[in-house]
């Protein structure tokens, strides 16, 4: 039901584009084309019907999309919790001190050294 409401979201909102870009703020627009005496609806028709029609996609958008989220499919799990919840839940407090392991006792026995290895060059190999 969830992708039949974005379906009828998604052309509602394509139709109300073309609407609005048919039309022409000072007149124009479609109703601009028709300029013989004989036509089926006058000027003042068309632009009222591109209204109408306008506002009657805008109506059908809203409620569409109103009516489209009791349809979102939810998680099946009944208990279940947003991730960012959980997230929050699980978060590291950033004022808490780290516990670092105590030192080592330093006078105890002093670090032994390892002699670096001995390198040859080609020149002493031969």
């Amino acid at each position: 039901m969830y992708i039949l409401f974005t379906i009828l979201i998604v052309i509602a909102s394509v139709l109300l584009i073309l609407l609005v870009l048919v039309q022409n703020s000072k007149g124009g627009g479609l109703a601009a084309g028709f300029s013989s005496s004989n036509q089926i609806m006058g000027v003042r028709k068309t632009t009222d019907f591109l209204e109408k029609a306008t506002w009657v996609l805008a109506g059908a958008l809203l409620v569409l999309s109103i009516g489209g989220t009791a349809f979102i499919p939810r998680d099946a799990k009944a208990g279940a919790q947003s991730a960012i919840k959980d997230q929050i839940e699980n978060a590291v407090d950033p004022n808490q001190v780290p516990s670092f392991p105590a030192p080592a006792d330093t006078k105890a026995a002093p670090a032994t050294a390892t002699p670096a290895p001995v390198t040859t060059t080609p020149e002493e190999k031969k």
